[in-house]
């Protein structure tokens, strides 16, 4: 469950809660909401900074129990840095080490007085779903597959001082609980998660969502259609394949066209035959990630109720090593009737994401975004911090990046010229479904842009983004925030 959201219009050092929280600069000045905190304890907050025990630098945060005068157990005070240089990144932080320090904490119900804080460029609206989302993400638990234990202390609550901002938090409210779905569908483990389980998550939207409808297409159904390049990669896994299909009538009487998000589902990816070291692999439970996004993406607009159609196309698909697995040199046919030169079983997502694309042009979209960890080479292009975003429509690629700056779950624009198209020739199909080791995050988009020919497309590659690495490392729940931006965008558009 998200957190719950409200409008808290009281003075900060009365508001009946069980922490307050407030900015504070690092030149020792104070927020309005501090100054408030500070009179009220008789200046005890700038004795505190003036004495260090306090900081303003950007991301630091100090917790004060027990504070005279207020009527909070406690006050968390998080550093703004340089007023001059406050920006939307370093609203973001102080929200983010400010919700860090209460997940910590025994606190249920907190006042958080950050959106009162002026942000250039930045309306009271954006500060308030900003602040809020960033609490829900950092008060994120797994716990599906843990030992059960209390959870009594978690926080629950958040009250912001944002007066008028409720369709704020309304949307906020959806963005997180879309951002939840996707960061647990990712964190479960594949053997859980997989293919069936996906479409069962799906089939829960349908159920919870009014004006959603799904299909779920199955194997015969993706022969039937000829989608020879998914299926070749499906071929080696016990889980069988599934495309799923969900649909949101959110235009009113006679409908739109609607827009298009797919995303790749591989629930597990050994590399097939094409097997990758064994260091890590545990990650790649994770590569179904734009799945999960897309989905999340899905559930933030319905739950907005935007007042657009929506299509989510979701190529669910385990790629395991088998007797019956496809391998280095086998040719597929795809949707689109195009023939496929398997160089690399491991590159197996656009193999799936190429039937998927053809697959939903019936819908006649007016645009599709594809979301996938597609390529290692964009990890080493553009590290963990922005998405890697393709697509030869200018207009398309500017609505995407302004969605990212906005949301701050930014993307980076790549070149997707026909001059790196040359690496995907095959003396033995149409194409091959690798392009060498140069440009790898292009060629692979490269390959994509083959099956949207006519098509108003763009790619995101979230391989450095959808999730931390490491033993502990979680989904990040990116790009829903992008995503979510986007659609809202699109309304009235």
């Amino acid at each position: 469950m998200t957190l719950a959201f409200s409008l808290v219009t009281d003075p900060p050092a009365l508001v009946a809660s069980d922490a307050v929280v407030a900015g504070v600069y690092e030149d020792r000045s104070l927020s309005a909401a501090a100054a408030e905190l500070d009179r009220a304890a008789g200046g005890a907050i700038s004795r505190l900074l003036a004495s260090g025990d306090v900081s303003g630098k950007p991301g630091a945060v100090t917790r004060l129990l027990g504070l005279g005068g207020v009527a909070s157990g406690r006050v968390l005070l998080a550093g703004l840095g340089e007023p001059a240089r406050l920006d939307a990144a370093r609203f973001l932080k102080a929200c983010t080490e400010a919700a860090k320090v209460l997940k910590t904490g025994p606190a249920r119900r907190a006042a958080v007085y950050l959106p009162e804080i002026e942000v250039p460029g930045r309306d009271l609206a954006w500060r308030a779903r900003t602040a809020a989302v960033a609490f829900d993400a950092q008060s994120y638990r797994y716990s599906a597959t843990l030992k059960p234990r209390p959870n009594g202390d978690a926080l629950a609550e958040l009250a912001l001082r944002a007066p008028g901002a409720g369709q704020a938090l309304a949307q906020a409210t959806a963005i997180a609980a879309g951002m939840r779905l996707a960061r647990e569908l990712g964190n479960l483990p594949p053997n859980i998660c997989n293919p069936a389980y996906l479409a069962a998550a799906a089939a829960n939207i349908a159920a919870a969502e009014a004006g959603v409808s799904l299909q779920v297409l199955e194997r015969a159904d993706m022969a039937q259609l000829g989608m020879g390049s998914l299926l070749g990669v499906a071929r080696g896994s016990a889980n069988p394949p599934k495309l799923i299909v969900l649909r949101y009538a959110g235009a009113g009487a006679g409908g739109t066209r609607p827009y298009a998000l797919v995303g790749k589902g591989i629930t597990f990816d050994t590399g097939g035959i094409s097997i990758k070291p064994a260091a890590a692999m545990e990650e790649m439970k994770f590569d179904m990630m734009g799945a999960a996004t897309v989905m999340g993406a899905f559930l933030a607009a319905v739950r907005m109720r935007l007042p657009l159609d929506l299509v989510c196309v979701v190529p669910a698909v385990e790629n395991m090593p088998d007797g019956d697995s496809y391998r280095p040199g086998d040719v597929v046919t795809s949707m689109s009737g195009q023939t496929i030169e398997v160089v690399n079983t491991d590159a197996e997502g656009r193999l799936i994401l190429c039937d998927a694309l053809t697959y939903v042009q019936r819908f006649e979209p007016r645009a599709i975004v594809d979301v996938a960890t597609l390529t290692g080479a964009c990890v080493i292009a553009l590290g963990k911090h922005a998405h890697g975003l393709m697509s030869r429509h200018d207009d398309l690629a500017g609505e995407l990046l302004a969605a990212g700056e906005h949301s701050l779950d930014r993307a980076w624009r790549l070149p997707l010229w026909d001059d790196y198209q040359q690496q995907l020739e095959s003396a033995f199909a149409d194409m091959a479904n690798v392009g060498g080791k140069s440009a790898g995050a292009i060629t692979a988009a490269c390959f994509l842009a083959r099956f949207t020919d006519g098509q108003r497309w763009a790619h995101l590659d979230i391989a450095g983004t959808a999730w931390d690495e490491g033993r502990k490392g979680m989904a990040t729940g990116r790009p829903v925030g992008l995503l979510a931006q986007w659609l809202i965008d699109r309304v009235g558009a």
